[in-house]
């Protein structure tokens, strides 16, 4: 389900499929500014669209670059967008702009540099967050050549205004260890000038791929760097950027890591398209890594593709007789310990795949992400410390201990659930993660390294989705063509139309959970009439049912750690929880709860809103009804083989009022959910009606 402010991921069981990726943002952002620093017109085809692509654009034409739209190639699904640039010959038109840049770390160092060198006053500026992302060892750099720049809030950070100055100076020193994106605005500002320009790098040059990046796209631009090994690097005076006519952007690398990731904890095989083995992008070496942690990798020019290898005769869900159990359970990746100097945005990917490996998994030589778009260690380490994994923060590391190793056993989180213990030692178990609502820092990477927690079992909750505009706004939804979540059968009916019986059935039949979303609200009543709370005190009841301590397994129900018997199943208890299931505020407070029985290898639920509410995505929605007088019947014979008293007069009248107040009722009325199919049981037997279902979602799964 989504809202403006998260989306929830339910569980999900596996993942195979085809995504093109978009564009890289690296390789778009660096390909516009040089087009425009050109001589000649280039078109740009497959341009990544986002955020950060935007602010380059807006900044470009801000200064007086033409950016023209082709309309042969507009946005596509599937593909990126076709621009003609046509450059200025390294003289930006406007000489005095102000700047607005967002948080694009790849558009705002480069054009520090290049309008630094460009001999205009402009002042450049960004998001709160990107005025705390240091920019001191590029502004020191770009003096040494003479720049005239002023910082305009806090000293070494954005904002910044440029200015004229007298240029000079041949030989330049910037520090390597911080961001990579220094060095990249060095390099492609430095043939503004007549000179050649000796760059010196000072300490340990991290991210070198990206650098490989840049030097691979000056070169496609004309321009030659002459490197000595990755601590200098030297442009010689009298080179100028001249367009290639058309360059093609590749496919995000960065981005390739989620989809690989999903195929070697989600079973495989699935294929990225638009980067593989002929890129320039140093992130494509993620695959590597998830070799190293067992993953199986196939790779062709353009392509990657990663599985992962089913051990023999290791699946903890095995078809059932009725074809209804899930895919078998892919075995468990292994620890590693990596440096990630060569994958440093990637490797937050690895991060979250730690979760489903065999032992700790260590990350070094990543100081880098506390200077992205959010200090990605601390950030990290928070949020898989709310999945319940162990981590140990360094100033450049992350060490992290999955669940299982935390705990010994895994248990289900202490919720309305079944409860199961499952045992990692002995080779038939799955990582359980607990739920939780994953913060995102207007961080993109965030936001979709974290989707992989959704294989751990309990799905996960994704803040601020949006924030993946920045690089790839359609990411959730091509994510959600590659994996399949865990399945839910929704019957919903009417007060004694057999729902329960029947879906009772259907989960034994596939080896599914059941879910009696009837006996939560009757727990509910029971639990306000011992604590003496008014079944019309809304808020009362909303708090009660938020905290409600209940438990379910084949053999009853408990309350407060006691069994509950037959007065669960009374009319009296069912009147009741029929009255306190329509406060709006009481179904809100359940809602999570009732969404938390969903685990592998599937769900069958019964309720009045489990189609149209509680589980929207349900692979198959039954609305199973009967007339009055049958259901009436039905509840008679219930009661008289209890040894209960029942008159089935008043049970029809009782049924007919029922069915009153919760088709009326202002919240989640009872009615026939949007794709489901009805079943009219009156004349059925209950194994008609099992095996109708059954039918049913064969054509389905």
């Amino acid at each position: 389900m989504t809202s403006e402010n998260f989306l929830d991921l339910p569980p999900l069981l596996s993942a195979q499929g085809t995504v093109r990726l978009p564009g890289s943002k690296s390789i778009s952002n660096r390909v516009l500014l040089l087009a425009a620093l050109s001589e000649g017109a280039t078109e740009v085809r497959d341009l990544l669209h986002s955020d950060d692509t935007a602010r380059m654009l807006d900044a470009l034409r801000t200064l007086g670059v033409a950016v023209e739209l082709l309309g042969d190639n507009a946005l596509r699904p599937d593909s990126g967008q076709a621009y003609r640039v046509t450059g200025c010959g390294g003289t930006f038109p406007v000489k005095e702009a102000k700047l607005f840049i967002g948080n694009a770390g790849t558009a705002f160092r480069p054009l520090t540099a290049a309008l630094a060198l460009a001999g205009g006053r402009y002042e450049l500026s960004g998001v709160p967050r990107m005025h705390e992302r240091p920019i001191g060892d590029l502004v020191d750099a770009l003096r040494q050549l003479g720049a005239g720049i002023r910082y305009l809030g806090n000293e070494g950070f954005p904002p910044l205004e440029i200015f004229p100055a007298k240029l000079s100076g041949a030989l330049v020193q910037v520090r390597g260890d911080v961001s990579s994106q220094f060095l990249t605005g060095l390099l492609m500002a430095l043939p503004l000038l007549d000179r050649t320009v000796r760059i010196e790098v000072v300490g340990e040059l991290i991210s070198k791929p990206y650098i490989g990046i840049t030097l691979a796209m000056m070169a496609r631009f004309g321009v030659a760097v002459e490197r000595q090994e990755w601590q200098s690097f030297v442009v010689s005076g009298g080179q100028r950027y001249r367009s290639p006519g058309t360059v093609y952007v590749e496919g995000d690398a960065s981005s390739a890591s989620y989809f690989l990731a999903a195929g070697a904890v989600g079973g495989g095989p699935v294929r990225v398209e638009g980067v593989g083995r002929d890129s320039v992008q140093g992130d494509v070496r993620f695959a590597e890594a998830l070799e190293k942690m067992g993953a199986r990798i196939t790779m062709g020019p353009n392509w990657m593709e990663c599985e992962r290898a089913m051990p023999e005769a290791s699946s903890i869900f095995q078809p059932s007789s009725c074809g209804g159990a899930s895919a078998p359970e892919p075995g468990r990746l292994k620890a590693i310990d990596l440096d990630c100097n060569h994958i440093p945005d990637a490797a937050m990917t690895l991060a979250v795949a730690a979760l489903f490996a065999d032992g700790t998994t260590t990350l070094r030589n990543i100081a880098s992400w506390r200077v992205k778009e959010t200090d990605r260690i601390a950030a990290m380490a928070t949020e898989l410390r709310k999945l319940g994994a162990a981590v140990e923060e360094g100033a450049d590391y992350l060490r992290i201990t999955p669940p299982y190793a935390v705990r010994g056993e895994l248990v289900e989180p202490p919720a309305i659930s079944y409860v199961e213990t499952v045992h990692p030692s002995t080779g038939s178990g799955r990582t359980v993660l607990l739920h939780a609502t994953i913060d995102t820092y207007d961080d993109h990477r965030m936001a979709m390294c974290f989707s992989l927690a959704a294989f751990g079992g309990a799905g996960v909750r994704i803040a601020d989705p949006g924030c993946v505009a920045k690089t790839f706004p359609d990411y959730f939804e091509r994510f959600a063509r590659v994996v399949r979540a865990v399945p839910v059968i929704a019957i919903d009916g009417p007060s004694a139309s057999g729902k329960g019986t029947v879906a009772q059935l259907v989960a034994k039949a596939l080896g599914f959970r059941f879910l009696d979303s009837g006996a939560l609200y009757r727990l509910l009543a029971l639990a306000a009439q011992q604590r003496g709370v008014p079944l019309e005190a809304e808020n009362r009841l909303a708090e009660l049912a938020a905290n409600l301590d209940a438990r379910f397994d084949e053999s009853g129900a408990w309350l407060d750690g006691a069994p509950v018997g037959d007065e669960l199943r009374s009319e009296q208890c069912a009147d009741m929880a029929s009255k306190v299931a329509a406060l709006p505020a009481v179904r809100a407070a359940l809602l999570d709860k009732q969404r938390a029985f969903r685990r592998a290898p599937g769900l069958v639920a019964d309720g009045r809103d489990m189609g149209s509410v509680v589980f929207r995505d349900a692979a198959l929605k039954v609305f199973l009804n009967a007339s009055a007088e049958a259901r009436a019947e039905r509840r008679y014979k219930q009661l008289i083989e209890k040894g209960m008293s029942a008159n089935i007069a008043s049970l029809l009248q009782e049924v007919r009022a029922r069915d009153e107040r919760d088709s009326r009722r202002s919240v989640a009325p009872l009615q026939l959910a949007p794709g489901a199919g009805l079943l009219d049981t009156t004349d059925l037997t209950i194994e008609q009606a099992v095996q109708e279902v059954l039918a049913r979602y064969r054509t389905v799964r």
